[in-house]
C-alpha cells in the first residue's frame, strides 16, 4: 500500500505538500516522492528504507516553490512519474496493483512503447499507468481507458497545469478524502493527515470519481458510483488510529474487535497487552470488557523504526521486528499474558519478535488473540501478501494434511465452528509455540467495522467472489 497526499493553493504549498505527505509513512517503508508545479514540475524522490521520510526531504524544502503539489509514501516503486504528453506534461502517482501488470506491459510494448522507469529489474508500475494515460487525447479520457483496462485497483493523483486530478479506486477499495482550508483544497489517503495543518476534511470521495483541485475551487469531472468494497484491513492493521474511514474511526473499530474477543474468551490472564503499535486499541478493548489490567511487556523502540509489515523482503521485515521491540523482564516473569495483535499474516514475526521475547523473559502461559479471521487468501489489489505459500494458514493447512491446497479446499475451513477449521487454528497455535490461540471471527469484524458487509472487501479471508 502507498499513501497519497496532494495540495492546491493561492499561496507556496511546498510545507503542507512536505507536512502532509510525511503524515502517510505509516502506510510506505521502501520511497518517498514529492512533486511541485510552479512553471513547470519539479520532482524529488528519495529512497526511505533506513531513515525517515523527513530527514531525506527537509534539506529540500526551501527550493520547492509552487501553488500544486502531489507527494506519496511508496511500499516500492520510485514515485512520481512524469511524462509528456500530447496533452500536456503530468506527473503521477499511484496507490493499488496492476494484477495484469505483464499483460498491459506487452500490449504498450507492441505499439512501440518503451519503459525507462526500472525497479529492482522489474517495469516500474505508476510508468505503465502513465503510459497507458498518456496513450489518450486527454487526462479525462486517459483515466476512462486506464480503468477500463486494468485488473486490480487504483487510486491516482495527478498533477498537471490545470491542477490536481484525484482519482479514486473504481470500486473503492481505497479511500481518497477531500479537504479545505480557506482557498485551499488538499486530497489524501488518510484524514489524519489534515488535522494539524488546519484543514477540514469536507467529504470523501465516490468509488470511480475523478476530481480536479483548482483555483477556481473542486470540479467533478467524473462520477462515481456509491457500490463500494473498501478494504476491510485498513481498520484491522493498514490506517492511523487518527483516521476514519465513511465515518469508522479506527481507533474505535480496533476497541471494538478487542471488546469482541473479550467477550467469546473465558481465560484467566494477569495482564492484556498489544502488540505496538497497530495491537494496542485491540488490546484496550479486550481490557475493558475482560477487567484485566493493560500493561507493557514489550514496548517499541520508536526512533528509525517503521512498520515490520510494508517491507518488500522477509529479511528486512524480521530485522525491523527483531530490533524494535525489546521486552521488560520485570512485567514479564511469571505471568499469564493475554497478547492481542492485529492478524497472523507470515506468522515468523509474532512467533519470533513477539512470542520468543515473551518465553525467554519468564512468561508463565501466553494466550494470543487475534483481531481478525485467519488470511486464507492473497491480496489481489495491494502488495501486503503476494503470495499463498507466504500465508501462516496456508503452511498449516500443508503440512495438516500432506500438500497444498487449492483455493476452493481453502473454503472447507473458513467455518469457525467447523472441526476443521479447529484443527487449523491448533496447528497455528503449535506453530507459534503459544499457550492457546483465538481468533475474531468475520461476523464480529464486520460488527466491529459497523458497516455492511457488502460494503467491505473481505477477500484475505473469505475468497473471491465470496460474501
Amino acid at each position: 500500500m502507498s499513501g497519497l497526499f496532494g495540495v492546491f493553493s493561492k499561496q507556496n504549498c511546498a510545507e503542507i505538500l512536505f507536512y502532509g505527505t510525511d503524515y502517510h509513512s505509516h502506510l510506505g517503508a521502501e520511497r518517498a516522492g514529492l512533486a511541485i508545479f510552479n512553471s513547470r514540475i519539479k520532482r524529488s524522490i528519495h529512497n526511505i528504507g533506513t531513515s525517515q521520510f523527513k530527514s531525506k526531504f527537509i534539506n529540500e524544502l526551501p527550493g520547492l516553490k509552487g501553488s500544486s503539489g502531489i507527494g506519496v509514501i511508496s511500499d516500492l516503486e520510485p514515485q512520481p512519474i512524469v511524462i509528456s504528453a500530447s496533452f500536456g506534461t503530468f506527473a503521477l502517482v499511484f496507490n493499488g496493483l496492476l494484477a495484469n501488470k505483464r499483460q498491459l506491459v506487452k500490449e504498450l510494448m507492441s505499439v512501440g512503447k518503451s519503459f525507462s522507469e526500472m525497479s529492482s529489474g522489474q517495469i516500474n508500475s505508476v510508468e505503465v499507468v502513465g503510459k497507458l494515460i498518456a496513450s489518450q487525447d486527454s487526462v479525462l479520457e486517459g483515466i476512462k481507458y486506464f480503468f477500463g483496462k486494468i485488473s486490480g485497483s487504483a487510486s491516482l493523483l495527478i498533477l498537471t497545469k490545470e491542477g490536481i486530478y484525484a482519482v479514486r479506486d473504481k470500486l473503492g477499495r481505497t479511500p481518497l478524502v477531500i479537504a479545505k482550508k480557506g482557498r485551499s483544497l488538499a486530497v489524501a489517503s488518510e484524514n489524519s493527515a489534515f488535522a494539524n495543518l488546519g484543514f477540514c476534511p469536507v467529504r470523501e470521495l465516490f468509488p470511480g470519481e475523478t476530481v480536479l483541485l483548482t483555483k477556481s475551487g473542486l470540479q467533478e469531472k467524473i462520477s462515481g458510483r456509491k457500490r463500494e468494497k473498501i478494504c476491510a484491513f485498513l481498520w484491522i492493521y493498514g490506517g492511523f488510529p487518527a483516521s476514519s474511514y465513511n465515518g469508522q474511526s479506527v481507533e474505535l473499530v480496533r476497541e471494538r474487535c478487542g471488546e469482541n474477543l473479550a467477550r467469546a474468551d473465558d481465560i484467566k490472564a494477569d495482564l492484556v497487552t498489544g502488540v505496538p503499535d497497530s495491537g494496542i486499541a485491540h488490546a484496550l478493548g479486550y481490557a475493558k470488557v475482560s477487567g484485566i489490567p493493560y500493561r507493557r511487556p514489550l514496548v517499541k523502540y520508536t526512533a528509525g523504526y517503521g512498520r515490520s509489515y510494508t517491507p518488500p523482503l522477509q529479511e528486512i521485515r524480521d530485522r525491523v521486528a527483531k530490533m524494535k521491540l525489546i521486552p521488560i523482564r520485570e512485567v514479564i516473569e511469571g505471568k499469564r499474558i493475554i497478547v492481542c495483535d492485529d492478524s497472523i499474516v507470515r506468522g515468523t514475526q509474532l512467533k519470533n519478535q513477539g512470542v520468543k521475547k515473551l518465553w525467554q523473559s519468564g512468561a508463565k502461559e501466553i494466550h494470543v488473540r487475534i483481531a481478525c479471521p485467519p488470511l486464507m487468501f492473497p491480496c489481489r489489489y495491494c502488495l501486503s501478501t503476494r503470495t499463498r505459500k507466504e500465508l501462516a494458514t496456508r503452511r498449516a493447512l500443508a503440512k495438516l494434511i500432506g500438500r497444498r491446497i487449492t483455493d476452493q479446499e481453502a473454503k472447507n475451513y473458513l467455518d469457525d465452528e467447523s472441526s476443521d477449521y479447529q484443527q487449523m487454528v491448533s496447528l497455528l497455535s503449535q506453530e507459534l509455540g503459544v499457550t492457546s490461540l483465538k481468533f475474531q471471527t468475520v461476523t464480529d469484524m464486520v460488527s466491529a467495522i459497523s458497516l455492511p458487509k457488502k460494503r467491505l472487501c473481505l477477500e484475505c479471508w473469505l475468497g473471491k467472489n465470496n460474501e
